[in-house]
């Protein structure tokens, strides 16, 4: 059983986007009506924003925050509140704006509103750092702490890549210490493992297209988590170093975090191997200190102190400073130890796997190797993941570098980490053969498994993500065909095929709920039996799909019948995959849908019948609660004056597809 003391912080966390609009409501809230409004140049267009909503309770600002929150900066400013007679203070940018009103609150007891525009986390801590005389300080007090904190994605669209690496890195370091400290607690590793993830899932993102809001919303919420985990446990080697270096040899505060933090991972895991196991865990790594150095690498963030401008004959007095006071630290703190890491630092070398934190790469069922032995295997696979990496430098598409750099580190993670034999590595290149073989013109294995795996869905998710106002999507699934037959307004796409007959009546909107005319809509399904066209061979020429397109009013209405569930094809490489895991092969009765127009993004979505089977077991997890609709029985008249005997089905739903401008372009 694990003891352990956790203590919640009562910060106010309002997180979104367009959120700055509550910045006012927030300071009324707070009993406030006289702000002090702080800031700094860069951040000048966001205080502009802030200033306009928060209007006339803005009695005064002040410009000059600095980095490391120097006391004589602080002195002015609080000569200015005091003129003013402010009551609340308001913050907007980074580490160094909300240091500056952690400082002038500690000496005043003001709430704080701080509205971040890095992902440096320190709003939600009660940790403040001070510098005065070329010494940095920290103190922790309830003062200290932020009443009410801001999120709004937007501020961060601005920030410049280079800035939002090292941002988010210097977040990441207050999760890696959480995990190490001695109050550390399952709340807090939750919340530091699910920082790292998201921020190492983020960056690549961010790096290869700067403007994607889902990942900086990501990065941002990291942050979060990350401020949290430092303001809830004590910091150890990683952040004493940095405050040296930054306090007594004025380094930029995150470019430091960003250098050091693999080689200080690199120095306490000896001691730690357990944490940096469920580091590398959750970068999708085999070895965490080496990973974060190759996560920053491929990132461009600053691997080296030397770049950043320390001299190299300062490496031992920062090396004696930063022994000089006792903290707790899981390795114990030698001089030469951290001088040797400094100067590791210093030449940016790639940190080496530690004897006592590597894996060993191992046949299951036998001994593990012993000390140096396991050390040197896993070092091996180190060499070689890095050699595989290193391979693309040159890649002249920089995403295509990224993709094939992260592949390659998640599949070397999974071998090392499921000790992988020859034999199961034969058995899934078998696999992946037969797959292909089986492929043909009108069957696409591939997809299947992709889409049994989960990974259409997740892809489909994070794409949907991105214009989170629209109609939900789905994954297209591998029986679409390209250039299905023209099909009139009213028309039946079946054919005459035996089902029951369903009505649809399809509207298509943009997000603001104009009619989109002329959208080209392909619409596909299976018959009654569960079978698509392009597997019954019999059948001649398409059916049960067709391309309509929307009248002046968006509007688009034609025949088909009512779909049923249907088991995917189970012949193959990914039905003998279901079967050695017990799962079904069926999926959930749908309709699929394909919408395009002109100035609009494209979506892939599918239609499922209210009350079907497989809703809460859909084989390839494409099920969502918005697509799930009323196919309503009805007799008796029909809408266009059809004659049908018995029951019939009708279809009524709107899709709201997005403006190019109003998500990524494709």
């Amino acid at each position: 059983m694990r003891n352990f003391v956790y203590t919640s912080h009562p910060s106010r966390i309002i997180f979104g986007t367009g959120t700055v609009s509550q910045v006012r409501d927030e300071v009324e809230r707070l009993g406030c009506s006289r702000v002090l409004l702080l800031s700094s140049p860069p951040v000048a267009k966001a205080a502009a924003q802030v200033r306009d909503v928060l209007g006339d309770v803005v009695v005064a600002e002040f410009e000059g925050a600095a980095m490391h929150t120097p006391v004589d900066v602080t002195e002015r400013a609080l000569d200015v509140l005091r003129e003013h007679s402010a009551d609340c203070l308001v913050a907007v940018g980074g580490g160094s704006t909300t240091g500056l009103a952690k400082a002038l609150a500690f000496r005043t007891d003001l709430p704080q509103l701080i509205l971040p525009t890095t992902y440096a986390g320190s709003e939600v801590t009660p940790v403040l750092g001070e510098t005065q005389n070329g010494r940095k300080t920290t103190v922790s007090s309830p003062a200290i702490l932020p009443e009410t904190v801001v999120y709004d994605v937007e501020f961060t669209r601005d920030l410049p890549v280079g800035m939002s690496v090292t941002s988010a890195v210097n977040a990441m370091a207050h999760a890696v210490e959480a995990l190490y400290a001695p109050q550390a607690n399952p709340v807090i590793d939750a919340m530091a493992l699910d920082a790292i993830a998201l921020t190492a899932r983020a960056l690549p993102a961010l790096v290869a297209e700067p403007s994607d809001t889902a990942a900086r919303a990501d990065l941002l919420h990291a942050a979060w988590l990350a401020g949290t985990c430092l303001g809830s446990v004590g910091m150890g080697l990683h952040h004493k170093l940095c405050h040296t270096l930054g306090g007594t040899f004025d380094l930029a505060h995150a470019e430091t975090h960003t250098v050091i933090l693999p080689h200080t991972m690199a120095y306490n895991a000896p001691a730690a191997g357990d944490v940096m196991s469920r580091i590398a865990g959750a970068l999708g790594v085999p070895d965490a200190p080496s990973g974060m150095f190759d996560l920053i690498t491929s990132a461009g963030g600053p691997t080296s102190l030397r770049e950043l401008g320390m001299a190299e004959a300062d490496l031992p007095q920062a090396a004696r400073l930063a022994v000089a006071t006792p903290y707790p630290n899981p390795r114990e703190l030698t001089s030469p130890g951290i001088e040797s890491l400094l100067r590791d630092a210093w030449e940016g070398r790639r940190p080496t796997v530690p004897a006592a934190s590597a894996p060993a790469t191992r046949t299951p069922g036998t001994p593990a190797p012993a000390g140096h032995e396991a050390a040197s295997d896993a070092s091996d696979v180190e060499r070689l993941t890095a050699q595989v990496v290193a391979s693309f430098a040159n890649a002249p598409d920089p995403r295509v570098r990224q993709l094939l750099s992260d592949l390659v580190r998640h599949l070397h993670h999974f071998v090392t980490s499921n000790d992988v034999t020859d034999s199961e590595w034969q058995h899934a290149i078998d696999f992946l053969t037969r797959t292909g073989q089986i492929c043909t013109s009108t069957r696409q294995e591939f997809v299947l498994l992709s889409d049994t795996l989960g990974v259409s869905s997740v892809v489909d998710l994070l794409t949907h993500s991105r214009t989170p106002q629209t109609t939900p999507s789905a994954v297209l699934g591998p029986f679409y065909t390209d250039g299905p037959p023209e099909t009139a307004q009213g028309a039946d796409i079946s054919q005459g095929v035996a089902g029951t007959p369903l009505w649809a009546d399809i509207r298509i909107t943009d997000t603001d709920g104009r009619p989109v005319p002329d959208a080209v809509v392909d619409v596909w399904q299976a018959n009654k039996d569960g079978f698509y066209d392009i597997q019954l061979p019999e059948l001649e020429g398409p059916v049960l799909r067709g391309r309509l397109r929307t009248d002046e009013q968006g509007r688009l209405r034609f025949w088909t019948i009512l779909p049923a569930e249907y088991p995917i094809p189970d012949d193959g490489p990914v039905g003998q995959m279901l079967q050695a895991v017990n799962r079904h092969p069926y999926r959930a009765p749908h309709v699929h849908f394909m919408i395009s127009a002109a100035g609009h993004q494209r979506l892939v979505t599918q239609l499922f019948v209210k009350g079907g089977h497989y809703l809460d077991s859909d084989s390839v997890f494409g099920v969502k609660d918005g697509l799930i609709v009323d196919f309503t029985p009805q007799v008796g008249p029909t809408p266009d004056g059809r004659a049908v005997d018995g029951e019939w089905r009708s279809l009524q739903f709107t899709f709201s597809i997005a403006r190019l401008a109003d998500g990524p372009a494709h």
